[in-house]
């Protein structure tokens, strides 16, 4: 998607104009469009097509022929202009989520520093701390900002790849020289982000496999080419292999490139001890070397008595064990989300309506999706007053009369303000079907004030949900200081619901909070924070995410029928 490229050029040039000192209405402008655009899950490429860039909150005509540019040209001059202006070196320091306007105007100005090689060399050599305004914590806190910038440029989001290896899958799929077909690696373990793609294939022509793959339109340039594996890069920039395999290796090579290392360590300690060996071609006999099994994955779980492990929990974190005394979970599956319940439309920021998202819900098969539009303190995106609210509520219900078998829930996405305090009144909040609460500034707070703010939302009878719990943005923003122990007790002892966001930038819970929640009785919703009907889609990431967890369906709320649902929301009344 492009929207995620078009936010970054937006945000820069809003910093550049900041830098520029020129008009703040301009400034917050560009700043309010970069921010919808990054939490707008539909393809802005879509939403161009389909004619309705303008109904996008905060873009206006001069912003929507901007838009139309970029989709259609691969770029923006207004911004190529502009970051001719200012020194180019002050521009990247920007790709530094801790270095705004005014300190990469500082840095240049003062140290020199025009490159990011140049400021981590500064920050270690502790000539930061010495500028005005800054100290050891501006210090901290921009080397953690380069260690982001450098991961986000080494790995890819799950979101971004998925689609991706799937498309180029398909494509060889359709290949009747293609036997056998999957990918492997961190991917198909679900981790958040990825390094590259792996891909196995089984054929009795491999070289029009090969052929085939590096001519894919996905390509963007060739790094190897060989009669079983080629080597590409994308037009996203993420590194692909496609190498081909002996059919009778098949299982096994899935198994050992799919890892993680960890966890092939511990099958091979414990084929040792049964006088196996095991390498990407098979299971062999230690003494006699004979082949025993590898042409299925599933062989060479039970060669060794063990239950077939799924990839998503092969990270030496139990599994082995769990394995061993048939005490492995039932994972949850993506066919057993019965729907959503963080949902945003147009009365917020939002690109559909109620009735539009009803409806593309129903078609996915689910039973009920909850409206939950932003609180009127984020402004910028559209927050509801509470007199707008309850005009939303009289939609709602009326909508609810029309709809067969299905059912709308009132709600909201009410901010924990900096203090503490919740957006709205207990009143407003007690006429709602489901309540989430979610911080939305102040990130930066010590550990205590921001575990206490999500601490009292927590003990908020109304409240059901807290929303992506830990505010990470992956790769762009780090977590913010909670306590997690505490919020997960006060989750236990309130019954309140924790989110899995999954939105693919957050991915909040992550898996090992999602497996520390499940240890203690916490139970979770999987959400998707949809801002559009293609938001939808991001709910498998969500399920992914809590099958790392060891999350099973009686886990996870939005897993209930409507009745049980409805209860469980009202436990804490």
């Amino acid at each position: 998607m492009k929207n995620l490229e078009l936010s970054r050029i937006f945000e820069q040039i809003a910093r550049i104009l900041k830098i520029k000192g020129e008009n703040p209405f301009k400034i917050r402008a560009y700043k309010k469009i970069a921010l919808v655009l990054e939490n707008l899950p539909i393809d802005i490429e879509i939403i161009y097509h389909q004619g309705g860039l303008n109904d996008i909150p905060g873009v206006g005509a001069g912003i929507a022929k901007k838009i139309e540019e970029f989709l259609t040209t691969g770029k923006l001059e207004y911004y190529e202009k502009l970051k001719e202006t200012i020194p180019s070196g002050v521009i990247e320091l920007l790709d530094i989520s801790e270095v705004g306007p005014k300190i990469a105007k500082l840095l240049y100005e003062e140290l020199g520093v025009d490159n990011i090689e140049k400021l981590e060399k500064a920050v270690k050599q502790h000539r930061i701390k010495d500028l005005l305004g800054m100290g050891e914590k501006s210090e901290d806190n921009i080397l953690r900002g380069i260690e982001l910038y450098k991961r986000r440029k080494e790995r890819v989001l799950l979101g971004t790849a998925l689609p991706l290896a799937r498309e180029i899958v398909e494509s060889l799929r359709q290949l009747k020289e293609t036997d056998k077909i999957n990918f492997a690696g961190s991917l198909r373990r679900k981790k958040e982000t990825v390094g590259d793609i792996d891909i196995l294939v089984t054929s009795r022509k491999p070289e029009k496999i090969m052929k085939t793959f590096t001519s894919l339109p996905q390509v963007r340039g060739i790094l190897a080419e060989g009669p079983t594996k080629s080597s590409v890069i994308t037009k996203e920039d993420i590194h692909v292999d496609v190498r081909v395999v002996d059919p009778i290796s098949f299982g096994v090579a899935l198994q050992y490139f799919t890892g993680s290392k960890a966890h092939n360590i511990k099958l091979r300690e414990l084929a040792v001890k049964r006088g196996l060996k095991i390498n990407e071609y098979g299971v062999f006999d230690s003494e006699t070397g004979q082949r025993i099994a590898g042409e299925e994955e599933e062989e060479v779980y039970k060669i060794l008595d063990l239950a077939f492990i799924p990839p998503e929990l092969r990270e030496d974190r139990g599994e082995i064990k769990a394995a061993q005394e048939n005490k492995l979970p039932e994972l949850i599956k993506y066919s057993q989300i019965r729907g959503d319940l963080h949902l945003h439309t147009k009365w917020s920021d939002g690109a559909h309506t109620i009735r539009q998202m009803a409806e593309a819900a129903k078609k996915r098969g689910y039973k009920y999706i909850a409206i939950t539009d932003h609180s009127q303190s984020l402004r910028f995106a559209g927050g509801l007053t509470e007199e707008r609210l309850r005009e939303q509520i009289e939609e709602i219900r009326k909508l609810n009369q029309e709809l067969d078998d299905f059912t709308v829930f009132t709600g909201i996405e009410v901010d924990i303000k900096s203090d503490g305090s919740l957006d709205f009144s207990d009143e407003i909040l007690s006429k709602l079907d489901v309540v989430i609460a979610a911080i939305h500034s102040g990130f930066k707070q010590e550990s205590k004030i921001i575990t206490e703010r999500l601490a009292g939302a927590m003990q908020n009878r109304f409240v059901s949900i807290i929303a992506h719990p830990t505010g990470r943005l992956i790769g762009y923003r780090e977590s913010y200081q909670v306590d997690i122990d505490k919020i997960m007790d006060m989750a236990a002892k309130t019954g309140t619901i924790l989110e899995i966001n999954a939105y693919p930038e957050r991915l909040d819970l992550n898996d090992i909070y999602c497996r520390m929640a499940k240890d203690r009785g916490v139970q979770l919703a999987i959400e998707t924070d949809a801002h559009s009907i293609d938001g939808l889609e991001f709910m498998n990431l969500g399920v992914d995410v809590a099958r790392r967890g060891w999350l099973e369906e009686k886990d996870v709320v939005n897993t209930l029928p409507l009745d049980r649902l409805l209860k469980r929301l009202k436990r804490k009344l």
